[in-house]
């Protein structure tokens, strides 16, 4: 169900991500919005401890980000864990690295457009999935990960970068800010043991809404998660070939509450990967929360 946004009076909150990556698209975007709406205040926070405090202080006013696909993400995690998430409507301007889900979601990735859109487009109301660690998603779950431009991991040292690898954050303070948020949303990490972090065979046991679609004696390629229609999770198990070589399609269903369980695993929920972890359950909340999108 999609309804008409109302408020004319925008606050605008702007990533430090999306200033550094493309500033003349922010610059164009919040011309956009201030000649189109009849109030605007911009906010520039430099840090997660700042956003949720210009987030905790919007008031009235209507929400809008700047920003990419994390600047969203922590966006609906903050109002979800206050528990304000159904009263609160967002709008994004996608500006950034990141911007595979804004896509997903239906957003315009062009400044103009999706500034348009924020001014005149309607809220949709669209379902979440919800962690048994009170983490949420609002794409698709992959297990195990598959490395994906733009995303960051949860672990420290030679794997997760915290502590200098690869994508280590030296000389890149957004990078620092996101594996701080990651790391304020992240449960706590178990030994680490297990898959490995590109992916392979693994022993899963899935179950959705307590019905086991597999089961640890099958090796699987992978499972994903995705919010569907009508409040719940589509879920696909891929399974490996047999001993002949013989693929099979893969094992599908439909629920509210997809529990997986097994030898420590890795996940990529959005653009953040976590774990490992030995089981995680997750929950479709129907028409959680609430997105401009452009008017049909």
């Amino acid at each position: 169900m999609a309804t008409f946004a109302t408020s004319d009076q925008l606050l605008v909150v702007i990533d430090p991500v999306a200033r550094r990556a493309d500033g003349e698209s922010v610059r164009i975007a919040k011309d956009v919005l201030s000649a189109g709406a009849a109030h605007t205040k911009v906010c520039l926070p430099e840090g997660p401890e700042e956003f949720a405090r210009v987030l905790g202080r919007r008031g009235s006013r209507r929400p809008v980000l700047i920003g990419d696909d994390r600047a969203l993400l922590r966006a609906v995690s903050l109002l979800h864990r206050q528990r304000e998430l159904t009263a609160c409507a967002l709008s994004l301007v996608p500006v950034g690295p990141a911007l595979g889900l804004a896509r997903a979601l239906g957003v315009p990735t062009g400044a103009v457009a999706a500034a348009r859109a924020v001014l005149d487009g309607a809220e949709r109301r669209l379902d979440l999935l919800v962690d048994d660690s009170d983490g949420v998603v609002l794409g698709t779950v992959g297990i195990p990960p598959v490395p994906a431009r733009g995303g960051h991991r949860t672990g420290g040292g030679p794997d997760g970068g915290a502590d200098g690898g690869a994508a280590g954050p030296h000389g890149r303070p957004w990078l620092r800010t996101c594996q701080s948020l990651v790391r304020t949303l992240a449960p706590a990490r178990p030994a680490r043991t297990a898959l490995p972090l590109g992916g392979g065979p693994a022993r899963l046991r899935v179950e959705v809404d307590g019905v086991v679609l597999v089961d640890l004696d099958q090796e699987v390629e992978g499972v994903s998660l995705t919010p569907g229609a009508a409040g719940v999770a589509e879920v696909e198990v891929r399974p490996l070939p047999d001993p002949a070589g013989v693929r099979r399609g893969p094992l599908t269903a439909v629920g509210r509450t997809v529990t997986v369980s097994g030898a420590h695993f890795r996940y990529r929920a959005d653009a953040v990967e976590s774990g490992p972890v030995r089981t995680r359950t997750w929950t479709v909340l129907e028409s959680a929360w609430g997105l401009t999108l452009p008017a049909k």
